[in-house]
């Protein structure tokens, strides 16, 4: 018998003990820990590769002084707060004033503000990025922050759109900017034409920061395609 006759019939030997019988239940547990991870590192890496990155955050920042009581406005303008200081990160300090969009909630009055963001190796010309969160006598609260994550957050059109989903057992309405001379925005829902709220940010008035109303827009997946016109009606978009 020669070398290769030895190792067909090895190969053909039974092994002394019989393989065990899968796990399935403990594979299946391992693949949705992995899911899992994999999810987690998603909404980390991912600032590489999507449109916009969607970050539930959970801070807290004191205001030093209490909101000011709201002022008459136009329907499409908020309710703003002046300037103010407040404590924690840079990236949890509004930059510029907060944006109050008249919703009541039992944490608060749902408010639109900016917030840094200094990543200058990946988002070199990202420098901010808008959050939704609620603001309760001195307390302000963030509770998802979004921000572009390709070419600059200043280009001209719509940047930042998200909401529409529960968070802290409240619906965030759906939200975003505008960067451009915007004067009007408008979406198409079932068929009726809805208007978005307006409010410029005070750090840069050429920036608009836009919300709809919870009850009109439930959801961003309701839009159609956002349509914005300047204060001659001319349209901005296509």
């Amino acid at each position: 018998m020669n070398d290769l006759d030895d190792f067909r019939a090895a190969l053909r030997r039974p092994p002394g003990e019989p393989f065990a019988e899968p796990d399935l239940a403990k594979i299946m547990a391992d693949g949705t820990r992995i899911r899992r991870r994999r999810r987690v590192l998603q909404s980390t890496a991912g600032v590489a590769a999507a449109a916009v990155v969607v970050l539930v955050v959970v801070f807290a920042v004191q205001l030093r002084q209490p909101a000011p009581a709201p002022v008459a406005q136009p329907p499409s303008i908020s309710v703003t707060t002046p300037p103010t200081t407040t404590t924690g990160s840079p990236q949890s300090v509004p930059l510029g004033d907060v944006v109050g969009t008249g919703i009541q909630t039992g944490a608060g009055e749902i408010v639109l503000f900016a917030r840094a963001v200094d990543e200058p190796r990946l988002l070199p010309d990202i420098h901010f990025g808008l959050v939704a969160g609620f603001r309760s006598g001195t307390s302000l609260q963030g509770a998802l922050a979004t921000n572009e994550v390709r070419g600059s957050d200043r280009s001209f059109g719509f940047h930042a759109t998200d909401g529409g989903e529960l968070v802290n057992d409240q619906v965030i309405p759906v939200f975003g900017y505008f960067a451009g001379p915007v004067a009007r925005i408008t979406t198409t829902v079932k068929g009726k034409t809805v208007e978005a709220n307006l409010a410029k940010w005070t750090e840069d008035p050429n920036v608009v920061f836009f919300w709809f109303d919870r009850t009109e827009v439930p959801d961003s997946g309701a839009l159609t395609p956002l349509v914005a016109y300047d204060a001659n009606g001319k349209r901005l978009t296509k």
